[in-house]
């Protein structure tokens, strides 16, 4: 009888095999290959030679790919694409923020297998948590709790406080790769600080590491139901002034999350594709700091009963808006807005710097019936559920059941009347001229009377900063408008608030809401308009001088300056790009005066070909987040 082959060594192939499996970015030293795609090894055998016909070698794998993509391009976009956009601003004004996910750079990928192992799932039972890691949806939610440190030591910290002393104002970073590096080098303590798109731009880094499609959403206006009855509560006092709200509902500026791409046998037939996953620390989930997997086709079709968090996902995108007016410790309803929340929901597009607007992958045409049957089929759902929890909770202890929320939304075909409709008058805010930091905001309220008699209005003006989560903060201008209409006449009303006034209130975020509450002394109807403007700032500019070649000296020019009329101090510039610098490059500009403009020159030398982005950001004592980014494509040497 032959004797057994005995294996004296395995090559794993991996440099050849990473190359076939898109890896080697990440290493060539190590096998790394993805799921569902063949790759080779190679056994030598100690005692004697493989004998075809009387040698057997049975291999045991098992592999199923529940994340598989079949567009080429959108697996380069949302597997291999190491750089992209985090959009933010304003519905009004969207603008993109260039963003460095270094999936593949140096460590990362370790760095990532680390933050699984730090998981409480992990601390808690390692062996079934690995043995649930072939599972996109379980390691969806371990990453989603984990980016964030609110249940363990996840990555960053979250602050919306506008105090980042000791730490890094979340406006300033311009990647995941410093943020995962300094998690790590701190033995896996948080960083300081992030919000929003800082979560989901480091979740995005972490997924793509694990090859699972992810790209990055935004949401503007972006609503945050705390109670669960699908309405967003606004309070205003009688300037026009948005008050804290006491339910914690708001209407977030923008808000940032994930979508991953993964099959969902948990879910009836139809649901898998892109879900929602949302790193910000915001609710709870099954007792931990996390959001998700949200099926995005059961958020459009209103199925709020499916797993996991698709009602705090659903009430984001399509809650209502209710607007109350606080007067003598009374609350009068102003109205209520079926189509404020949710607008031009955007993420990058495919292999193109442009933006692509998703938000008919979240919900119908707003205004038209369907979206209407949804909402109330979503409110039904989610009223059934908490009569449900209010009886399991009276079978456990006698109590009361929790009464339902009265409030309901205007019917599918009568449309509640507007207070504009009711005096016939219309208020809006145009802006002059642009809105740029340092400058005096010009605007106009515009009065029209679409009634055939005289009105006389009483106008309460009134700005103040709102940080992006729509938290506001104290009033910094008010005004009184009194405005005389004849009958279909139109008036404007011009306003001017200069940078002297503003300067000094403004939030990192540079959000600044208006406000015009009106009243006509025939009706007590009350008409109320507001603007969120948001200030920009000149773009920092990026001139490759030179082709970029792998392994060859590349100089590159920032050209910066400061826009404000002022001096500015601790001028900070950060440049960095995967492939193009090994590390964040920062650079200490001291003092700039007023309208001061300037460049410097930086060498590098490539060591990764193909598409590359370099991205840069400049801070101040003035300001934290101008922002500037360059494409470049770096040829192979020769």
């Amino acid at each position: 009888m032959a004797q057994g082959l005995e294996v004296a060594l395995t090559d794993l192939q991996s440099s050849r095999n990473n190359v076939r499996h898109h890896t080697e970015e990440i290493t060539v030293d190590h096998l790394l290959v993805r799921r569902g795609q063949a790759f080779n090894l190679t056994l030598y055998f100690r005692n004697r030679g493989f004998q075809p016909g009387l040698d057997n070698i049975i291999f045991v794998v098992e592999t199923e790919d529940a994340v598989y993509l079949d567009s080429e391009p959108q697996r380069q976009e949302y597997v291999m694409n190491d750089y992209g956009f985090i959009y933010q601003g304003s519905k009004n004004w969207i603008r993109p923020c260039p963003w460095n996910y270094g999936q593949f750079e140096e460590k990362i990928i370790d760095i990532c297998l680390k933050l699984l192992d730090k998981s409480l799932h992990f601390q808690t039972d390692p062996a079934t948590d690995c043995a649930l890691r072939g599972s996109p949806v379980y390691v969806s939610r371990v990453v989603s709790a984990m980016i964030n440190s609110n249940d363990d030591n996840g990555v960053l910290n979250g602050n919306w406080s506008e105090n980042y002393t000791d730490g890094t104002n979340p406006a300033e970073w311009t990647g995941s790769v410093a943020i995962l590096k300094q998690w790590y080098a701190a033995g896996c303590q948080p960083v300081r600080y992030g919000q929003c798109w800082v979560f989901a731009a480091v979740m995005c880094t972490v997924m793509r590491c694990l090859g699972i499609p992810t790209r990055v959403i935004t949401n503007f206006d972006s609503g945050h139901d705390t109670d669960g009855n699908l309405i967003i509560d606004e309070y205003y006092d009688n300037t026009g002034r948005i008050l804290g709200n006491k339910k914690k509902d708001t209407i977030w500026n923008f808000h940032v999350w994930n979508e991953c791409w993964m099959a969902r046998k948990d879910l009836p037939p139809g649901y898998g594709g892109w879900q929602v996953l949302d790193a910000t620390p915001q609710e709870m989930s099954n007792g931990v700091y996390c959001c998700g997997p949200a099926s995005v086709r059961a958020i459009k079709n209103g199925e709020v009963d499916l797993n996991y968090d698709t009602p705090f996902v659903f009430s984001m995108v399509n809650a209502d808006c209710m607007s109350w007016l606080v007067q003598g410790g009374k609350e009068q309803k102003l109205h209520q807005d079926t189509s404020s929340v949710g607008n031009f929901i955007s993420t990058k597009s495919i292999q193109s710097d442009e933006r692509d607007d998703i938000t008919e992958n979240y919900k119908y045409e707003e205004g038209s019936l369907q979206e209407r049957q949804v909402f109330l089929k979503a409110l039904q759902k989610l009223k059934a559920e908490r009569f449900h929890s209010s009886r399991r909770g009276a079978d456990l202890q006698p109590s009361r059941p929790t009464p339902l929320s009265q409030d309901s939304p205007r019917s599918v075909h009568t449309p509640s009347l507007r207070p504009s409709d009711v005096v016939q008058v219309s208020l809006k805010f145009k802006l002059l001229d642009p809105p740029n930091m340092g400058q005096d905001i010009c605007f106009v309220l515009l009065a029209l009377n679409m009634s055939s008699q005289f009105k006389d209005l009483k106008v309460n003006l009134s700005a103040q900063s709102l940080l992006h989560d729509g938290s506001p903060l104290s009033p910094f201008w008010q005004d009184i408008a009194f405005i005389t209409l004849s009958p279909k006449e139109a008036k404007t009303y011009p306003c001017k608030i200069s940078y002297s006034q503003y300067s000094q209130y403004l939030s990192t975020d540079k959000l600044i809401r208006i406000s015009a509450l009106g009243e006509e002394k025939s009706s007590p109807e009350k008409i109320l308009v507001n603007k969120i403007i948001t200030l920009s700032y000149p773009s920092i500019t990026i001139n490759v001088l030179g082709a970029a070649v792998v392994n060859q000296s590349l100089s590159i020019q920032v050209i910066f300056s400061n826009p404000l009329s002022e001096q500015v101090e601790d001028c900070v510039l950060t440049v960095e790009g995967s492939g193009l610098f090994k590390k964040q490059q920062k650079i200490l500009l001291g003092v700039l005066k007023p309208q001061h403009r300037a460049s410097i020159i930086l060498e590098t030398v490539p060591f990764k070909s193909g598409q590359r982005q370099i991205q840069a950001n400049m801070r101040s004592n003035k300001f934290k987040d101008i922002k500037g980014y360059r494409n470049v494509y770096v040829d192979f040497a020769l």
